[in-house]
């Protein structure tokens, strides 16, 4: 068996181990393996006598713990166990505090460390009191937005006549008279005045970082920032640059809204409020979003695109906006924007842990416009010299590939081939009759025909 979350090997023993003990004890346990190699293979240990005796005293006198520690394996290949069990209260070595992650030990710091004590208290660091702010220092218009966006999913408590304390305390955004940092987060008047970098960065760039043609900073709540962000992005950001080169047409494609607003909602609700703001870059090819805060513990990259529950790192924020319908909290967020850039047939998106963070990628794709003479030497004709120009995405010539080699396919058919929804072969058909190239003649028992070859 080789080293996981919970299995540790060392081929003989060192005190710095006891950093891998105190990582066990904070995480959800383990066992390391004294006189074994990497890969789990027994290789013995000749001071085991002496080793039986010292650590547990060490771990007793360092750390406060006990761990079961018992002599193992025959002859002379004997080696020892040290099993280590999980604490509800926060262990630490010499003042320092270690977690086991993987199959690595790492010192808890900075944020991760405030995050790691507070959630051994039971609280996550939105759940904080805030003892600098008031009722007054609530915007109650973020509030009447916050209740209006909340009527089309019906999740929100009835809030009819009462006062600002009485609908925060609904949110479980208060305890007796004092507001919780979620509180502030959510609906502030000046979120900045308490905490630094509530705030997103949105810059606009060329073909990379380096080329930085102008920026905005938007700063606020969490609800407003939702809403100005994106008409932001809308009015200063998101264009239709065109560019011809030759007989090409490069016009450059859009991204999804529904897209948009999941990886902003993503950022706003699981970011680290006491770190970087959120930072949004816009290139001539990809759009890029990113916030402080790796993934929580045991789920990983590869997790986010597939089925998995939802852990949200400010959980009174992500309960606020699940009232309002702004997320699920079923863990969907990431498969929603991936399916989106589907349906909008952009390549898939790229969503990585970066420099402490997470890192979401948007591509665009490139709809090439090809100037084709109907009849002439160029792309074939088919009825006369009629001059004019076709516009295919990467995904419609896809379709009209799989059309031309079986033109009596279903939708339903394409839907499977290519790997997208009934609805989005649909719409692609739809378009690619409106564009002239595409034809059905019958029924659901007819075929298609294809009108302009495209090369």
């Amino acid at each position: 068996m080789t080293e996981n979350q919970n299995i540790e090997y060392k081929q003989g023993w060192h005190d710095d181990y006891l950093k891998w003990v105190c990582g066990f004890a904070n995480a959800i346990g383990g066992v390391i393996y004294i006189g074994k190699d990497d890969n789990g293979k027994v290789v013995g240990v000749s001071d085991y006598s002496r080793l039986l005796e010292e650590i547990p005293n060490k771990i007793r006198n360092f750390m406060g713990i006990i761990c079961d520690v018992k002599l193992q394996g025959k002859g002379e290949k004997k080696y020892i166990s040290i099993k280590v069990n999980p604490y509800s209260v926060p262990v630490s070595l010499r003042g320092r505090y270690y977690y086991r992650s993987g199959s690595s030990k790492m010192e808890l710091t900075g944020v991760e460390l405030n995050e790691f004590l507070l959630k051994k208290a039971g609280k996550t660091w939105d759940d904080v009191i805030e003892d600098r702010a008031s009722i007054d220092d609530i915007d109650e218009k973020s509030i009447a937005k916050f209740i209006e966006d909340s009527k089309e999913k019906g999740r929100m408590p009835d809030t009819k006549g009462l006062s600002t304390m009485q609908i925060l305390d609904k949110l479980h955004l208060t305890e007796g008279d004092k507001i919780k940092r979620a509180a502030i987060i959510l609906f502030g008047k000046d979120p900045n005045r308490f905490y630094p970098n509530i705030q997103v960065k949105i810059g606009r760039f060329g073909k990379d970082s380096a080329d930085l043609r102008f920026h905005e900073v938007v700063e606020g709540n969490l609800v407003y920032m939702l809403n100005e962000v994106q008409v932001q992005l809308n009015y200063k950001f998101l264009t239709r640059p065109i560019e011809f080169k030759g007989f090409f047409r490069i016009e450059k494609g859009e991204y999804p809204e529904e897209a948009l607003r999941e990886m902003l909602l993503n950022a706003l609700v699981h970011r680290t409020y006491m770190g970087a703001p959120v930072q949004m870059r816009v290139f001539d090819n990809r759009l890029t979003l990113w916030n402080e805060g790796t993934l929580p513990f045991g789920i990983t990259q590869e997790d986010l695109r597939k089925e998995h529950s939802s852990r949200p790192r400010n959980q009174n924020i992500a309960e606020a906006c699940f009232k309002a319908g702004y997320i699920d909290t079923w863990g969907r967020g990431i498969q929603k924007i991936i399916n989106s850039c589907k349906e909008a047939e952009l390549p898939e998106p790229e969503i990585i842990e970066n420099n402490g963070g997470m890192q979401a990628t948007l591509f665009k794709e490139s709809i090439v416009e090809k100037t084709e003479n109907v009849g002439g030497a160029i792309g074939g004709a088919i009825g006369g010299a009629i001059g004019g120009a076709i516009s295919l995405s990467e995904r419609q010539l896809e379709v009209l590939e799989i059309i031309k080699s079986n033109n009596r396919i279903s939708q339903r058919q394409i839907a499977q081939k290519v790997g997208i929804s009934n609805s989005a072969v649909i719409k692609t058909t739809d378009t690619l009759k409106e564009k002239g190239v595409l034809k059905r003649i019958g029924g659901t028992r007819g075929h298609w025909e294809v009108l302009k070859t495209v090369e």
